[in-house]
């Protein structure tokens, strides 16, 4: 059997169409199989109009089955070999007879069972009840209501196809005062083909829709743009931009695409390139054309939803649009350029960043102290810090000016721009545009020293300062972009491979605010938790590694560990890798079982964990047996191993040491020559606890053995 559902909506925006999609293609196959259904094939549609779904090969009703079906305990059930009124009530509400209830036993004692042979409903009657909950399980942002009914959706719903191959299964949506009722009536094109269309039966939906001028499968419509869009481009001897983005909206808000080609005057080519495509593509989803990577020709194609005999028309009022855009953006332009960058930052005073955190000038002066405490942690040369003041002073100044305010997305760009045209070094124009990077996943990282200093400063400023006043996220809610602010920090550490004490600077940017703020709580505590719980994320989602391994690197409520991976974001991302690495090459395994016994047994000492030379805790004259000698040994081979290893983050020496080490605490626990740990003499059993704690000790230097799940 086919069934075809399609619910017809006023224009739907175009991220919900995938939303809904998606949420369509896990819902109902799980609803399905809950009833016992599955279909050959289940294909899900959408275009700005409808929702469709289409599947084949639905059995017209279930399957008869059998249905074991647990009741009240025995005990409950019956009393001196005779039923009560538990076991009365749960035959009546299975439609058996006494007779049929069985006794048997489970882990929690013996219960009633009964077996049932349950006869298969009709497929038809078990979507009428699914259909209404399909409908109103789908979620998103801003949805509506219409009518005078309670019914919510993305926008109003105007029609319902519901068809079992030719017949119409009758469904009813009651809003209110209105009721939409289900037939076989489609509606066409809004333009090409007003009228409605009927569906004859549910197999012929894709077809008949495309002959009234819908192409309901979103793939199918991507692929007429792309090769259309490709086609004009090399007649225009280009090649067209395609944002993905881009993309994904257009597919979603046209129902029969048409590719036209337009132009505009070269004289607008003058404009920086990024100006152009911020014009074609935020603000009129237009797809750019490259004459080369960084050149533009001045053409565009746009993806219309109308008439293909009109496209001369269409392309002409597209090409005003784009040029009333394209002389406003020159104009900016060229009234920006005429003052010099820094003379906008007195116009910052006038922008509020936060009303309890003061103006954008503010903030500038808290990322420049910002920036300069990171530039002394790096030691770098006075040219550089020059240049990272610099940069910090004027990494906000283009938030004032015409183009920026016209065309937000441009912020940094501009700033980078109008640095150069100021004579402001490469250094310090690129650093401003930089600075902001990255702006979401994927995106591109600061290449300069400048960028990379000033968008830790930056971000580092907004957190201490969010935080400080409670506004700490919470759920889903992060109006601040918070997450993306200290994953931002923690990446863009990563891979510039910088040096830096994130916890020094969080403790001195706290000092900061609670010297302007005396009357708020530090927030340094909630902090150092939010970036630790950030570093654990991005080890396990981005970097995918274990995450018992992440726990082994992060401590498990430990706070020195934690103040040590604040400390050293880098050593931090090397242990979890090296750990990694090791677990699959099965290295690690050959260490851990002694290690983390040597661990457990040295926690009834009280020797210090940051205690790594055996020579000041151990007393060699108290030895008993020879394997104590050759622990002992071992463990003063392996504190320049360890010591090198940290300082170079060179892992693999501390293993190979510990590895080396392996049969003397074997010999030390189990060989002829072993000893007992807790020795009844207390002087003996410290000595031993301390050999063992030593050996935690520089263990920890890698991981909390104790985390890691043995494999």
């Amino acid at each position: 059997m086919f069934f075809l559902l399609e619910v017809g909506t006023e224009e739907l925006p175009a991220d919900f169409v995938d939303e809904a999609i998606a949420q369509w293609k896990q819902i109902i196959p799980n609803r399905l199989e809950e009833n016992f259904l599955t279909p050959d094939n289940l294909e899900v549609y959408g275009t700005p109009r409808r929702l469709a779904l289409l599947m084949s090969g639905l059995p017209e009703q279930q399957k008869d089955r059998d249905e074991v079906i647990k009741g009240p305990p025995a005990k409950a059930a019956f009393k001196d070999g005779k039923p009560t009124k538990a076991a009365e009530g749960f035959a009546r509400k299975q439609e058996v007879d006494l007779k049929e209830l069985d006794i048997r036993p489970t882990d929690k004692g013996d219960f009633v069972f009964i077996e049932k042979k349950i006869k298969g409903r009709e497929t038809k009657e078990i979507l009428k009840e699914l259909i209404p909950s399909w409908i109103n399980s789908l979620e998103g942002r801003r949805f509506m209501r219409w009518g005078n009914g309670e019914l919510r959706f993305s926008r109003p719903i105007r029609w319902l196809v519901a068809l079992c191959d030719q017949q119409v299964l009758p469904i009813e949506i009651v809003n209110g005062d209105s009721t939409i009722t289900s037939d076989r009536l489609s509606r066409g094109h809004r333009i090409l083909h007003p009228d409605t269309v009927s569906i004859t039966q549910a197999s012929d939906y894709v077809e008949t829709l495309r002959s009234a001028y819908v192409e309901v499968d979103p793939k199918k419509r991507q692929e007429i743009i792309e090769k259309d869009i490709e086609t004009i481009a090399q007649q225009l001897t280009g090649n067209a931009d395609l944002p993905e983005d881009l993309l994904t909206e257009v597919v979603n808000l046209i129902e029969y695409p048409t590719a036209v080609a337009g132009k505009f005057d070269p004289e607008f080519l003058n404009l920086p390139t990024e100006v152009i495509t911020t014009v074609m593509v935020k603000h009129q989803r237009y797809f750019a054309v490259k004459k080369s990577e960084n050149e533009l020709l001045p053409n565009f194609i746009t993806i219309a939803n109308g008439d293909p005999n009109k496209k001369a028309i269409i392309a002409q009022g597209n090409e005003r649009v784009i040029r009333a855009r394209l002389a406003d953006a020159q104009f900016f332009y060229t009234a920006d350029c005429d003052e010099p960058l820094d003379s906008y930052l007195p116009e910052l005073e006038n922008v509020t960043f936060q009303k309890e955190l003061g103006t954008m000038r503010d903030k500038v002066d808290r990322i420049m102290d910002m920036a300069q405490q990171i530039a002394e942690q790096l030691e770098i040369s006075q040219k550089e810090q020059e240049e990272i003041e610099s940069t910090a002073l004027l990494c906000k100044a283009d938030l004032v000016t015409q183009m920026v305010y016209e065309f937000p997305e441009l912020q940094g760009v501009m700033g980078q721009k109008y640095a150069l045209v100021s004579g402001e070094s490469q250094q310090v124009a690129q650093g401003i545009f930089d600075h902001y990077l990255p702006r979401g996943a994927n995106d591109i990282m600061p290449k300069t020293l400048t960028g990379q200093v000033v968008g830790i400063a930056d971000r580092l400023d907004t957190l201490i300062s969010i935080f400080g006043l409670g506004m700490i996220p919470t759920g889903s809610g992060d109006p601040f972009a918070l997450r993306r602010a200290a994953n931002a920090i923690i990446t863009v550490t990563w891979e510039a491979q910088l040096p830096i004490n994130l916890s020094q600077l969080l403790i001195q940017g706290c000092q900061a605010f609670m010297a302007d703020h005396s009357d708020k709580e530090s927030p340094l505590e909630a902090l150092q938790t939010f970036l630790i719980q950030r570093i654990q994320t991005l080890l396990q989602d981005e970097l995918n590694i274990d995450y018992d391994l992440v726990n082994a690197v992060l401590g498990e409520a430990d706070v020195e560990y934690t103040d040590r991976a604040l400390q050293n974001l880098l050593d931090v991302k090397d242990r979890a890798e090296f750990l990694q690495e090791i677990r699959h090459n099965g290295m690690l395994d050959k260490i851990y079982e002694t290690v983390n016994r040597s661990a457990r047994l040295a926690a009834k000492g009280d020797l210090d964990y940051s205690q790594l030379d055996p020579s000041q805790v151990v007393k060699t004259e108290l030895f008993e047996k020879s394997s104590e000698q050759e622990f002992y040994d071992s463990l003063m081979t392996l504190v320049s191993k360890t010591t090198q290893a940290q300082s170079e983050r060179n892992y693999q020496l501390l293993t190979e040491g510990l590895l080396d080490i392996v049969p003397k605490v074997s010999e030390f626990f189990d060989g002829e020559n072993s000893v007992l740990v807790m020795d009844e003499n207390l002087e003996v059993r410290e000595n031993r606890l301390n050999l063992l704690g030593v050996l935690r000790n520089h263990g920890r230097v890698l991981a909390d053995f104790g985390a890691i799940v043995k494999s």
